[in-house]
């Protein structure tokens, strides 16, 4: 009996031999990171910032490439049909959700085609922003105009989490607002700097220095906690009851079938750049809080987020396409 014990264990060693000294030669030669979003914006802002951190503790450069479109799933197309090896990753928002749910013939199968590694953090809300031209400075005053006027509200394309939760103030606040959408968030900013819509919701990462500068008014959070930077910003909730809370998330992702140590290593790597103080206090200041989820609880996670975005789609009555 002692001597099957000892043969198991050995057949064990040997069997996780290659996948321990796979993880412990990861990464070998530069990592890129596909990003769905445009430079500067918020998913991108935080991805080059971990990554950053990512280089300086595993050895080598983890890059930032962005590829747009199609509400992120261009990228994530890309990053499935990636090498599953550990050198391609994704770095997503939340609005990769509804994914499942607003496209009909997807390319990816977001559960099965990519493997989630590690949340970045959790954002609570988004800001509610409208042109300063425009004679508002509260929900309630907006909700009056919005009645009175016809009202373009711009999105970073159908299906996106922002233009869900637009879709749900519609709802909620009784209004009838018009969706013109866009290939990203920094397009749709500078489309209501410009006057060519009239309000959004976005992530704070986004738009806070605009805001700051007077370029854009932001009217509302629509979290269920005041923004910590906009400590007096009022809740979209105190105007509107009904209307639910929104929060987005970022993650990394690898393509699915990337050995399991591998992608414990980034995980743990991830981990621990999100408790170095450059790397915290650039997710804290985007409004999200860093936690700490393994690769399982991750995936977890996910799979729960997904569930959640298909019955806020049929809520705000958004058909798949």
């Amino acid at each position: 009996m002692l001597r099957w014990i000892s043969t198991a264990c050995a057949m064990l060693a040997i069997a996780a031999g290659p996948a321990a000294a796979q993880a412990q030669q990861y990464p070998n030669r530069p990592v890129r990171i596909i990003v769905g979003f445009a430079a500067g914006s918020g998913p991108d802002i935080i991805a080059r910032t971990v990554g950053t951190q990512l280089g300086a503790d595993l050895g080598q450069n983890f890059y930032i490439e962005n590829r747009l479109g199609a509400n992120g799933t261009i990228a994530a197309k890309a990053v499935a049909d990636a090498a599953p090896d550990g050198h391609t990753l994704l770095y997503s928002s939340a609005a990769i959700s509804t994914t499942p749910h607003v496209y009909k013939k997807a390319a990816f199968d977001l559960l099965r085609d990519l493997a989630p590694i590690a949340t970045s953090g959790i954002l609570d809300g988004y800001l509610m922003l409208v042109n300063p031209k425009t004679p508002v400075h509260s929900v309630p005053e907006f909700i009056a105009y919005a009645k009175a006027n016809r009202v373009l509200y711009g999105s970073p394309g159908v299906g996106n989490l922002l233009h869900l939760t637009a879709e749900l103030f519609n709802v909620h606040a009784g209004l009838k607002m018009e969706h013109v959408p866009y290939r990203g968030a920094s397009e749709v900013l500078n489309a209501l700097m410009q006057g060519s819509v009239q309000v959004m919701f976005v992530t704070p990462t986004s738009a806070l220095p605009l805001v700051e500068q007077g370029k854009l008014r932001a009217i509302g959070f629509s979290g269920q906690k005041p923004f910590p930077d906009l400590p007096k910003l009022p809740l979209v909730r105190a105007s509107v009851p009904s209307f639910p809370p929104t929060t987005t998330w970022g993650i990394f992702f690898a393509p699915a079938r990337t050995p399991t140590a591998v992608v414990e290593r980034l995980n743990a790597a991830i981990r621990h750049a999100l408790t170095t103080p450059v790397v915290a206090n650039v997710v804290r200041r985007a409004g999200y809080i860093p936690d700490g989820r393994s690769a399982a609880q991750t995936t977890q996670f996910l799979r729960q987020e997904v569930e959640t975005a298909g019955v806020a789609v049929k809520a705000a009555g958004i058909q798949p396409n």
